[in-house]
């Protein structure tokens, strides 16, 4: 995924502190590896994104996201360390509740307005289970 970004350095800051590593860069791009998914930050200074959200199971949810898949102790240890760093977290929620695909979730913002899902499913063989 390839997304503009405000400031390459605010950016490297942001992931680096959400422990993620970086591929390339320069002064006006970077590679961020985010838990073996890669994303590309370019700099394209002022931008405007409409971010409409949706309603799922009564919680109201940011439409445009990216989500990365953890192991229940990785997203724990995860929701501890961005909550500690008091980043703004939409609080954690537990979708489809005894159903395939039950799931623990939280969303964080980047400095770019981009909005990050964490998600820990109970049984991973339900991950694209309908």
């Amino acid at each position: 995924m390839s997304l503009p970004c405000q400031s390459v350095k605010e950016t490297k800051s942001f992931y680096n502190n959400i422990g993620a590593s970086f591929g390339r860069s320069t002064l006006n791009w970077v590679d961020v590896n985010f838990y073996g998914h890669q994303i590309t930050f370019i700099k394209a200074g002022k931008f405007n994104f409409n971010s409409p959200n949706y309603v799922f199971e009564g919680k109201i949810l940011p439409s445009f996201h990216f989500g990365i898949i953890l192991d229940h102790t990785t997203w724990q240890n995860s929701y501890a360390k961005l909550k500690e760093l008091q980043l703004d977290l939409v609080t954690q929620s537990t979708f489809l509740k005894h159903k395939a695909g039950e799931h623990h979730s939280f969303f964080v913002k980047d400095p770019n307005g981009y909005m990050l899902e964490f998600k820990s499913f109970k049984d991973s063989n339900d991950v694209f289970n309908t």
